[in-house]
C-alpha cells in the first residue's frame, strides 16, 4: 500500500503561513509562533505582504515567491482574503490547507465557505476547517495552531469539533503525562471530517488509540465507514454532546454541525465497535488508560473496596457489563 492521501496534511515536509506576523495577539502569528516553538522539522515559510522578516524569519510576499510548493499552507487572513489564497494556492500545486479563520456562521459566510471549498476541489487540494484550532503532529515538531499548547510526542490521537475541547484536553496532558500522535480540529468541516480523518488513523502506525469529541456528523456514511475501519484496528473512544434537545440547538449554532437522534448514534457507535463516554471526565480517565498502554485481555474483573454500598454498586455494574467476577480463592500464599 501507498502513503494515504492524507499523509502529506498530518505530515507535511514544507509549511506555508499565511497571515504570519509579529503581532502575538494574531491567530496568524500565534501559528508561526508554535511552529518554531515546537521545532518543525520541515521548511517553513511565514507569508504576509507587508513584512520582509516576521519573528526573525525571511517573509514573502505571496506563495508565487517560495523557492518551492509547500505541501501544507496555513491560512490565518481575514475571511474575506481567503478565496484568493486557496485560488493562488491551487494555482501552484499546494496539495492541503489548514483555515483557522473564523466568521463563516452567517449566510454570506455559508456562500463564502462552499466557493472556497469548490475552487479546492477544482484543484485537487484538501482543507480542513475553517474556524478550527488546527492541528498537532508532536513527533516531526508541527504545532499548526493558534493555541497556547504545546504537546508532547506519543500514541494516542485526539479529534475534535470544538477548539476549546482541543485545548482542555492538551492543558490536562500536560499536566498528566500524556502525549499524543495526531491533535485535529475539524472546526466546521467544510471539506475533511471525521470519516476520512478516521480512514488515515485506523493505519497511522504512530497511533494506538483514538479519541473523539463530536458535536455532529455531516456524512453518516463515511464516518461510518471510517469509524468501523478505525474500531477494528484500534480503541476508539468518543464523547458526542448534543444528547438532549437543547444541546441539539448549541451544537448546530456553534458549527453547523447535523444532529440527529441520540438513541440512533449509540446503536450506530455499538455496531461500529467503538465506545461512548457521556463525560469529559470520562473522556480524561480514558486518554489516562490508553495513554499508559493498558491492555485488557479478558473480561474478568476484581473489586477491591474499603467500603460495602460501593463494592454492591460496582459489582450490579460489573454484571450488567457482562465482567465475570471471580470468587478469590481461599489458600494462603
Amino acid at each position: 500500500m501507498g502513503p494515504h492521501y492524507l499523509s502529506k496534511l498530518f505530515n507535511p515536509q514544507s509549511v506555508a503561513v499565511f497571515g504570519a506576523s509579529d503581532r502575538l495577539e494574531s491567530v496568524g502569528a500565534n501559528a508561526l509562533q508554535n511552529l518554531l516553538k515546537a521545532g518543525y522539522q520541515g521548511a517553513l515559510y511565514p507569508i504576509n505582504p507587508k513584512h520582509d522578516t516576521v519573528q526573525n524569519q525571511a517573509c514573502y510576499k505571496n506563495i508565487a515567491d517560495l523557492p518551492e510548493i509547500p505541501e501544507l499552507a496555513v491560512i490565518a487572513t481575514p475571511m474575506p482574503s481567503i478565496l484568493s489564497i486557496i485560488q493562488a494556492c491551487g494555482e501552484k500545486g499546494v496539495s492541503n490547507a489548514v483555515i483557522l479563520s473564523a466568521g463563516f456562521e452567517d449566510d454570506v459566510g455559508k456562500r463564502l465557505q462552499q466557493k472556497i471549498t469548490a475552487i479546492a476541489h477544482s484543484y485537487g487540494m484538501r482543507l480542513l476547517g475553517p474556524n478550527c484550532l488546527g492541528i498537532l503532529r508532536p513527533k516531526i515538531g508541527l504545532n499548526a495552531t493558534f493555541s497556547k499548547n504545546q504537546a508532547s510526542a506519543g500514541n494516542l490521537a485526539l479529534v475534535s469539533q470544538s477548539g476549546a475541547l482541543c485545548t482542555a484536553v492538551l492543558d490536562w496532558a500536560e499536566a498528566n503525562d500524556v502525549g499524543f500522535s495526531l491533535v485535529a480540529s475539524t472546526g466546521d468541516a467544510a471539506d475533511i471530517d471525521f470519516g476520512e480523518i478516521l480512514d488515515y488513523l485506523a493505519s497511522d502506525a504512530e497511533t494506538h488509540s483514538i479519541l473523539l469529541y463530536i458535536e455532529g456528523v455531516t456524512d453518516a456514511r463515511r464516518f461510518m465507514s471510517g469509524l468501523k475501519a478505525a474500531a477494528r484496528m484500534k480503541p476508539v473512544i468518543l464523547l458526542k454532546s448534543g444528547r438532549m434537545p437543547e444541546g441539539n440547538l448549541a451544537a448546530m449554532s456553534h458549527t453547523g454541525a447535523i444532529v440527529g437522534g441520540d438513541d440512533v448514534f449509540d446503536s450506530a457507535i455499538e455496531r461500529a465497535g467503538a465506545i461512548r463516554v457521556l463525560t469529559i471526565s470520562q473522556l480524561f480517565a480514558a486518554a489516562k488508560t490508553l495513554s499508559d498502554n493498558i491492555t485488557i485481555k479478558n473480561n474478568r474483573l476484581a473489586i477491591l473496596t474499603n467500603g460495602g454500598g460501593p463494592g454492591v454498586m460496582a459489582t450490579d455494574r460489573a454484571a450488567e457489563l457482562g465482567l465475570k467476577l471471580p470468587q478469590p480463592s481461599s489458600k494462603s500464599y
